[in-house]
């Protein structure tokens, strides 16, 4: 056995005064008996940034994670992070409406040859070919990299640099009004220049299934999906060539249980060790209560911009590691019929001047601020949920009985209502918690378009009334008429968006242009559902 390798898979070379520098992605050969050649990189000052691991004989092992944890990084140290690291490529990524990134990639010694220049006017590209911007009229693009968000990618085979990139519009040089990332800025911005705060944190929690494979195709004659997972419930009767060994959850039965049942233990703890050693600080992983191997990994939160960029980073690894285990990881909110779908909680809370604003000494130890963010989350959720929950399979994770959050009231520690505030011990904890929201969403618009309806609340103090201490899934009929609840469609949600998105302009947070063209955009979606036969369709209706 390897000084590096363990059964499993996977290993860790852990630097002792920092973080982990490293990790192996198991693949399917075991690295027992494999000749390592570890080479570290100094940063300088005797701390190792990165490490290359070569396996002999040679094969899709190359993977080098900095360690940036604690550095900001300014264009120089960018720059430093290419030549230590000997890139040979920088990869320039940006993310589009719907929340799926892009990359461009660049030989490392354009960016050598005139640093400052480059960071300032990154390359350009064809905004027509991204779906919800502009036409060929106007698709002229600008790509303007942001230095401190550099890593060294953990996948490619040879030595990239990541950067994650604004989209600038030429015609005036500033962020582009449908770039995401350029949305969310504005969004922190105009928080300062409101006066009410001047820092934003967020601590979104995507949840997400991974399955041994999925098939799915759709045509004029034929409608279907397949998905393979030995962990899924419906898998114990099948015979495996004798193999099937019984232990996997059921129905709602996945939360939290040990190996064998929970097979994902090293799939998670690999997804782990990536996510540390690129600064995404983690603080729990664990099996979900789905069955077929739903998980969570949850994470510290950050400032507004900071931690959309750290959920994207995250999708990235968490597909990649998957996929370099033989697996499929989504984020659908609802691949599964009958059993608990994929949510993404979202923390939040505004602090100025180093102090949390939230923290006070009314219900659950909230202040008069959080409660009016509430009422404005609450206020403007239908429209919200045009953003935060943008799919059309959102809405088949928000029905009730599936630890879905449906009914729009707050409550302590009640995981029944659609914000609820978590029980902690600290005043600089105080947070709310928005339960509504789903992984499908693009982390820079939801966390904008929270951030404007809770400051919507703030300013107009929207109180949202009394706290819903009791169970909001067996409300007596009389009572649960009176609870509003959130949308039951995508095709609601956008028309709720149409009549009420004031909240969102302020500031030039959003635009009106963007408004339109999000809605016509989403509206594709909502039209190919309906115009596509449904198979329980041929069930219920074939024959009469």
């Amino acid at each position: 056995m390897s000084a590096f390798g363990q059964k499993g898979g996977h290993s860790a070379f852990e630097q002792t005064n920092r973080s982990i520098l490293l990790t192996i992605l198991p693949f399917e050969t075991i690295f027992s008996g494999l000749e390592f050649d570890a080479k570290p990189v100094s940063d300088g000052i005797g701390v190792v940034k990165s490490c290359r691991l070569c396996v002999k004989p040679p094969r899709s092992a190359y993977f080098a994670i900095s360690l940036f944890q604690e550095l900001k990084m300014s264009i120089k140290n960018a720059v430093k992070l290419i030549e230590e690291s000997e890139a040979r490529f920088v990869d320039l990524r940006f993310t589009d409406t719907k929340g799926k990134q892009h990359h461009f990639t660049v030989p490392a010694r354009i960016v050598l040859e005139d640093p400052e220049e480059w960071f300032e006017n990154g390359p350009a590209f064809d905004g027509s070919s991204i779906g919800g911007w502009k036409g060929i009229e106007a698709s002229d693009m600008q790509l303007r990299p942001d230095a401190s968000t550099a890593f060294v990618d953990p996948f490619y085979d040879d030595v990239t640099v990541v950067i994650t990139c604004d989209v600038i519009d030429p015609a005036d040089g500033q962020g582009y009004d449908r770039d995401p990332r350029s949305i969310a800025r504005r969004a922190e911005a105009y928080l300062k220049s409101s006066g009410i705060g001047d820092t934003a944190y967020f601590g979104p929690e995507p949840e997400f299934f991974v399955f041994d494979g999925v098939e799915f195709e759709t045509d004029m004659h034929k409608t279907r999906y397949e998905i393979t997972s030995e962990s899924g419930a419906w898998a114990s009767g099948l015979h495996m060539d004798g193999q099937n060994t019984g232990h996997r959850p059921a129905v709602k039965g996945g939360y939290a249980p040990v190996a064998p049942i929970d097979c994902g233990q090293d799939l998670r703890s690999a997804m782990v060790n990536i996510l540390e050693g690129l600064g995404i600080e983690v603080e729990v992983h664990h099996s979900e209560v789905g069955t077929g191997s739903q998980m969570e990994i949850g994470t510290r939160f950050a400032t507004l911009v900071k931690r959309a960029d750290q959920t994207q980073d995250m999708k990235y690894v968490i597909q990649n590691v998957a996929h370099n285990f033989g697996k499929t990881a989504t984020f659908m909110p609802k691949p599964i019929m009958g059993d608990n779908g994929s949510g993404m909680h979202v923390h939040q809370s505004i602090w100025k001047d180093g102090q949390n604003l939230f923290a006070g000494d009314g219900y659950a130890g909230l202040s008069d601020t959080a409660l009016y963010y509430i009422g404005g989350i609450i206020k403007h959720a239908k429209a919200l949920n045009a953003i935060t929950n943008p799919s059309t399979n959102s809405y088949k994770r928000l029905v009730p009985h599936f630890e879905a959050p449906t009914k729009l009231a707050y409550s302590a520690k009640n995981r029944s209502a659609s914000i609820r505030i978590p029980s902690v011990n600290s005043s600089k904890a105080r947070r709310i918690e928005a339960r509504f929201p789903d992984p499908t969403a693009n982390p820079y618009l939801a966390f904008a378009a929270l951030l404007m309806a809770g400051l919507d609340g703030i300013q107009n103090k929207i109180h949202p009334g009394d706290p819903a201490d009791k169970n909001l899934y067996d409300l007596p009929p009389e009572e649960d008429a009176l609870v509003p609840t959130v949308c039951a469609s995508l095709e609601e949600a956008l028309a709720a968006l149409k009549a009420d998105h004031e909240f969102l302009l302020r500031g030039g947070v959003f635009s009106k242009d963007w408004i339109d063209s999000y809605i016509a955009f989403k509206e594709e979606d909502v039209r190919r559902i309906r115009m596509a036969p449904h198979p329980l369709e041929f069930e219920m209706y074939y024959s009469l």
